[in-house]
């Protein structure tokens, strides 16, 4: 059987899963209502976080397709991807065109050589534009360098989430054609474009490439490989290599194939295709696994460096060990290192016996990371995120920089250029469509740090901003941000209505009423600057005239809710985030008044 590899790329939330969902859905390869997101994180966001495999069969030949996630946080899966694969499915959104994460994705396919096929998705949205799309398209191609051959791409138009595709988009919001009614003339093109993988060949060492790792709580690790020649086998002596000559022996127990969503064990597997290798527990991404010792490494898989780092602390709250299941410094170590059996962008430091130093991606990537460990039982507290800054040769200091796109109603886009300017961004390029402006900034991630949830409030909740890592440059200097300051329990008990009653004219709240505190527990933030001691658990003093029951007709506004990106976002350099499975609170490293005065000494 013929096999072709493919991936399916986009910026976040431009239809990739919807699309793979539809194309499972038309195969046979899942019934209705499955979904490549199977996560409960992924399903909960409306996003992809981790990269999956599937495979399909049509017109006899096996399709191996990988969704790739497509915020810029997980961009190290989607690189690693690339290199396993024959070509690609770019996505846009016909009325957004191209973003910051198609940029990305798009540059890495042209620069591995590999000719795309372009989907242009959502068409029948109201403000969709499928001319406009398609020469931003093109524009972008050229843009990146791509060669006469990659930018005479295929287009297809596709509503994905409907499971139809056409090769002219009047075809497809009319709907005169039966062609047009499901996919098939996207699923023709791929075995018109995509070229074939290679055949095994008799006698030829059987060699493959992990470019992703999965985890089995019965065969342990499992590498998810290429194979680029021969055939593998279970119970099969191989020899590990790494790009730096050095080489270790392995024996594979299990070999697995997919079949639509489902892992299929096999008695072998040939070249060209896509498998789950069990057997080799300290395999890692871009090694060779080859059965013949003598045969040179492939080229070795690029995984992007970290660019922020936090601290992972035992919790040590007076509510610690309240909620959690696992609470301990060893549990929470070996949680960190299972992590990094299949996280490959995470890099961890277990130095230090009072912390661990976790250094991720971005925000989210970090953030992901604690609402799994959460939902499994853990308690843990961290401290504030950090960009991680690079000293060169010549003593110069160099931080990650990003490049943002911002989609604003035009009143807006005044206060945005305004408060990006003093987080040290440089407005690059602005587009006006109708009453929407696109702007294009670049400047240092620490500015970005802390900046979403006024982005939300300057734009009403109707801006759209995205972002992605182009590299690091040079130190921008001192950046100031937070203009507020933090409201500190100086009590423990429960919180009263009344008191938070009148703490609400002072700041915004993060806690309701009845809600439990501790003394160094931050509740809210003072819209002044400045620390504030407060008691919100002060009820109203009784006298002969006015009783506690009396004047009961309070009126709260709502709280600020912590989520943990939130928290990570607003928190200080002196406070951690506590993180338990129920709970997610803010509190001062030091919890009495007495305490932060001598640290600040």
């Amino acid at each position: 059987m013929e096999i072709r590899n493919i991936a399916i790329i986009a910026h976040v939330d431009h239809g990739k899963t919807a699309l793979t969902d539809a194309i499972l859905k038309q195969t046979g390869a899942a019934k209705e209502g499955v979904t490549m997101d199977t996560n409960a994180l992924e399903q909960e966001r409306g996003i992809t976080i981790y990269a999956k495999n599937a495979a399909v069969e049509y017109k006899g030949t096996k399709i191996n397709i990988v969704d790739t996630p497509g915020h810029a946080d997980f961009g190290s899966e989607v690189e690693r991807v690339l290199r396993s694969i024959d070509s690609v499915l770019l996505v846009v959104d016909a009325q957004e065109g191209p973003m910051p994460q198609t940029r990305f994705v798009l540059k890495k396919s042209l620069e591995l050589g590999l000719k795309p096929i372009v989907v242009l998705n959502k068409i029948d949205k109201p403000a969709a534009n499928p001319a406009r799309a398609h020469d931003q398209v093109l524009e972008l191609f050229l843009e990146l360098g791509a060669t006469d051959e990659q930018s005479d791409f295929p287009v297809v138009y596709a509503i994905g989430r409907d499971g139809r595709a056409s090769l002219t988009p009047d075809d497809l919001l009319m709907g005169d054609t039966k062609a047009s009614m499901d996919l098939t003339a996207l699923l023709d093109l791929i075995l018109e474009k995509v070229p074939s993988s290679a055949k095994a060949t008799e006698g030829e060492p059987a060699t493959a490439q992990p470019f992703n790792l999965a985890y089995d709580n019965f065969l342990g690790r499992l590498a998810i490989v290429r194979i680029y020649y021969g055939t593998f086998r279970p119970n099969q002596n191989v020899f590990i290599k790494k790009t730096d000559g050095t080489t270790r022996t392995g024996r594979t127990t299990k070999v697995f194939t997919f079949r639509g969503l489902e892992r299929v064990e096999v008695e072998e597997a040939s070249a060209g295709d896509i498998v789950l290798i069990a057997g080799l527990p300290d395999i890692y991404i871009g090694e060779t696994i080859t059965t013949d010792q003598n045969s040179a490494p492939l080229p070795a898989i690029a995984v992007d460096e970290p660019t922020i780092a936090l601290n992972f602390l035992v919790n040590n709250s007076p509510f610690a060990g309240k909620e959690g299941k696992y609470v301990t410094n060893r549990q929470l170590r070996d949680r960190l290192m299972r992590e990094l059996e299949v996280n490959v962008g995470l890099r961890i430091d277990f130095s230090n016996s009072d912390y661990f130093s976790v250094s991720g991606r971005g925000e989210l990537h970090i953030a992901v990371l604690l609402e799994n460990m959460r939902r499994e039982g853990y308690e843990l507290q961290v401290s504030q995120p950090q960009v991680i800054f690079r000293k060169e040769d010549d003593g110069g200091l160099r931080e990650p920089y990003e490049e943002v796109i911002i989609d604003t109603p035009s009143e807006f886009q005044g206060a945005i250029i305004e408060k990006l300017g003093q987080r040290a961004f440089v407005l690059q390029n602005l587009t006006q469509h109708g009453n929407t402006v696109r702007l294009t900034l670049l400047g240092p991630t620490r500015g970005l740090l802390g900046y979403k949830n006024m982005f939300i409030i300057d734009t009403k909740g109707e801006g759209i901003l995205s972002s992605r890592f182009i590299g690091f440059k040079p130190y921008a200097g001192e950046i100031k941000k937070r203009q507020v300051g933090s409201m500190i329990s100086m009590a423990s008990g429960k919180s009263l209505g009344y008191a938070l009653w009148y703490l609400q004219d002072r700041g915004q709240l993060y806690i309701k009423p009845a809600t439990e505190v501790y003394e160094g527990m931050v509740i809210g933030n003072t819209a002044k600057g400045e620390e504030m001691m407060v008691n919100p658990t002060k009820g109203k003093a009784q006298s002969n005239v006015r009783t506690s029951s009396m004047d009961e007709a309070i009126t709260l506004v709502p709280i600020f809710d912590l989520t943990i990106e939130r928290g990570m976002e607003i928190m200080g350099d002196d406070e951690y985030l506590e993180i338990t499975p129920l709970s997610v609170r803010l509190r001062k490293q030091f919890l009495t008044e007495n305490d932060r005065a001598k640290a600040r000494r």
